[in-house]
């Protein structure tokens, strides 16, 4: 007895099990464009003594400054050596935020003066001194502290230590420099004059405003002495967690390392919660329109497949989960694009079936399925493989949301293959095998060829009989792209230039020309502005101070008094142009990988055939992008990267049936192999071709105008690489092997059992 179907179907039991007990006790980190809130992107200014370290302390600090914002759930981390992410969930008002969180560290040494009744506690004319002020001790006792005597450029550094000899757990060193060292034997020793337990025996070390530590001077120091050397301790019941921290944040104000905000970004929970919606919409009319045609088509096997689509979506969603990744928007595109992918698995495998029943090969459905998984697996691993390189380099070379979806996309491909091979294979192995359909064969959908095959069958069309005429049309749409790109240039979005993008949503319509004289007379002429559906607008300009982007609201409520920000995004200049080398590197990185793969896996002639291919999509991508007036921003670098993955799918199904092809007739010419390559695998083609057609509009239709430029150029990088890999890459394979010299197909590397 075969065990394989059995371990197949436990494997399959065991997945979907344990997808399904992370799903409902791991929660997914929805990123901010989801859930509203403004994120902050900081960069700490060069310098001399700047370091990593240094970026470390700045965090610490920041971390303190955002507790006091009150933000529920805040996140801070540090990007690179000298970056630091900030998300703040909820806050709306970024000119705060930016307020907050640029200050310059301030640290200050105080004397104590005595304890205070409250904040304003400061009226008693007996201890009132010039400049004193009350603060709140660690545990919530006011102080009235005198002037600042030193500052945190007074401080050499600061470190945590345990101290194992005297058992006396852990303290804070501190080391004064130049006149920091006078100045500290000159404070603790005036200190020393008050007697042990006397407030003012204290001495408050102060950061923004905030006393992160206030010790009392040990009895062992006399009066007007002081504590000389230049160094001292800091003791207490610390932990070591407790004393790193003191530490970190005396040296954060020791060294205060300015930062300026290259990137910020606010999102309305508004559109958050519209995005999510629009998005569950399209995922589920597009799998239903797309489940529905595979069942139509495949029949039986088509419904066992779409059981295996939901199976994929709580795969995919419990690995988010499991990995904690955030899912932004585009991820949420990336998840719902990934079912077309798992689609198309599932597709290859069928319709290799039937050409295994209708040879008579394989005489029962369960052959003909068992030789059709066998067989579709190489183009499957080739194809999946060749979007795992596009969806890496987005993880690696992107950034923000569009890393986000470079992970969704990674684990949907991923996904998408234990869907199509192991649930699948299980459940269409137990269908199968029954009875019933034993004797009724026509059930299954694979017990026939198909209607477009049959056609193809009669035929028998040599639609490769002109290569070059093919190559000439590619050649012209190149030349159409080029030319839009050349009349109309690209438009860069803001990511790409630095700037400001403000988005607007009105009760009422706002006349684009009546805003734009608005803004001019306000001080903004420069400014574009751009009205879309649902009555919103668009407001984009050169870099703005938050001052300035409160002016731009002010002029639009002015226009349209029930005016909601629903978007606000502002890019440094700086970070724009490494955006855009990013996204230049990540082009040419990209293709340059898909050339490296496919290369190694169907030699030098075909690879170079289907990356030419590949280029000639992006072109002509970005020429009607060009024409359209759309804007090439990062969700765009998304879409055309995931083009670049996904249309090379095509590709690689028709050069591995030509490397098959080719094995079992190596005297057969080149271009009838690739003719008849490509006549059996359209079929394939069309099918897959429609299911993800169904995601993709549904995508654009409903999923509102933030996903509508994106489903687009998928869609059209859809129809574009469908067409390249049947008519550029196949054709110019044919012109570059007669070139060569050669009239038969060349040898190819791979196993010929699949």
């Amino acid at each position: 007895m075969n065990r394989s179907p059995h371990i197949r179907g436990l494997i399959a039991l065991a997945a979907v099990a344990l997808s399904l007990y992370v799903a409902l006790t791991v929660p997914v980190h929805l990123g901010l464009d989801l859930r509203g809130g403004t994120q902050i992107v900081l960069e700490t200014r060069p310098a001399a003594d700047a370091d990593g370290e240094a970026t470390d302390r700045t965090v610490e600090v920041l971390r303190g400054r955002i507790d006091a914002l009150g933000v529920a759930e805040p996140t801070i981390a540090r990007s690179g050596s000298d970056r630091i992410v900030v998300e703040l969930p909820g806050l709306q008002d970024p000119r705060k935020a930016a307020e907050v969180l640029g200050r310059t560290a301030q640290l200050t040494f105080h004397q104590v003066l005595g304890t205070a009744a409250g904040a304003d506690d400061v009226s008693d004319p007996l201890h009132k001194r010039p400049r004193e002020q009350v603060v709140a001790d660690e545990s919530g006792q006011y102080l009235r502290l005198q002037a600042a005597s030193l500052t945190g450029k007074d401080v050499e550094k600061a470190a945590a230590r345990f101290d194992q000899q005297g058992a006396a757990g852990w303290h804070v060193t501190v080391d004064f420099r130049g006149s920091g060292e006078k100045g500290w034997a000159r404070l603790t020793g005036e200190a020393a004059c008050h007697a042990p337990g006397d407030p003012a025996r204290r001495v408050a070390i102060v950061l923004d405003d905030k006393i992160i530590s206030s010790p009392q001077v040990d009895p062992s120091v006399a009066c007007r002495s002081g504590i000389s050397g230049g160094s001292t301790q800091i003791t207490g019941t610390f932990d070591d967690s407790e004393a790193k921290e003191l530490a970190l944040l005396i040296n954060g104000g020791a060294l205060p390392v300015p930062v300026d905000t290259v990137e910020q970004r606010t999102v309305g929970p508004t559109l958050g919660a519209q995005a999510i919606t629009a998005s569950a919409w399209a995922a589920v009319v597009g799998t239903a329109l797309t489940s529905l045609f595979i069942i139509a088509v495949y029949r039986i096997l088509g419904a066992l497949a779409t059981a295996a689509l939901a199976c994929y979506g709580l795969i995919s969603y419990a690995a988010l989960a499991a990995l904690g990744a955030t899912l932004t928007l585009p991820g949420l595109a990336g998840f719902v694009l990934a079912i077309g992918m798992a689609v198309d698995a599932n597709v290859l495998v069928f319709e290799r079936a039937r050409e295994e029943y209708a040879s008579r090969h394989r005489p029962t459905p369960r052959s003909s399925l068992t030789a059709g998984f066998r067989r579709a697996f190489s183009a499957i691993a080739d194809s999946n493989i060749t979007t795992l390189i596009g969806a890496g380099l987005l993880f690696f070379l992107a950034s923000g949301p569009v890393r986000g979806f470079g992970v969704t996309l990674g684990i949907g491909v991923l996904a998408s293959m234990v869907s199509a091979l192991v649930i699948t294979r299980a459940l269409a192995d137990y269908a199968v095998a029954r009875p019933a359909l034993r004797r009724r064969p026509h059930l299954t959908g694979i017990a026939h060829t198909g209607t477009v095959r049959d056609r193809l069958s009669r035929s028998r069309p040599n639609l490769l009989r002109h290569p070059r005429r093919w190559l000439a049309t590619s050649a012209a749409a190149l030349v159409l792209a080029a030319a839009g790109i050349a009349v109309r240039g690209l438009d860069f979005g803001v990511e790409f230039t630095g700037g400001r993008l403000i988005e607007y949503t009105t009760t009422t319509p706002v006349d684009a020309d009546r805003a734009r004289s608005a803004l001019a007379d306000a001080g903004f002429p420069r400014a574009v502005v751009q009205t879309s559906g649902d009555n919103q607008l668009t407001v984009r300009t050169q870099h703005l101070s938050n001052t300035q982007a409160a002016a731009i609201t002010d002029t639009v409520t002015d226009l349209a008094p029930r005016a909601d920000k629903i978007r606000d995004e502002a890019i440094g200049p700086s970070l724009g142009k490494e955006l855009r080398h990013g996204a230049l590197i990540a082009l040419v990185v990209a293709l340059g990988a898909q050339l490296i793969y496919l290369a190694a896996r169907f030699r030098w002639l075909l690879g170079t055939s289907a990356v030419a291919a590949l280029a000639h999509d992006v072109v002509i991508l970005v020429g009607i992008f060009a024409w359209l007036g759309k804007p090439v921003d990062g969700v765009f670098l998304a879409a055309l990267l995931t083009v670049i993955g996904y249309s090379v799918n095509d590709s690689v199904v028709v050069f591995d049936r030509i490397r098959e092809l080719g094995r079992r007739d190596r005297k057969a010419p080149f271009a009838r192999v690739a003719n008849q390559a490509l006549l059996q695998t359209l079929p394939r083609t069309v099918n897959t071709g429609m299911g993800a057609v169904f995601i993709l509009t549904a995508l654009a239709v409903l999923g509102g105008d933030t996903l509508t430029d994106f489903a687009l150029a998928l869609l059209i990088g859809l129809v574009v690489g469908t067409y390249s890999s049947m008519f550029t890459a196949t054709p110019l394979a044919i012109e570059l092997h007669q070139r060569g010299g050669a009239g038969r197909i060349p040898a190819v590397r791979g196993s010929t059992r699949r």
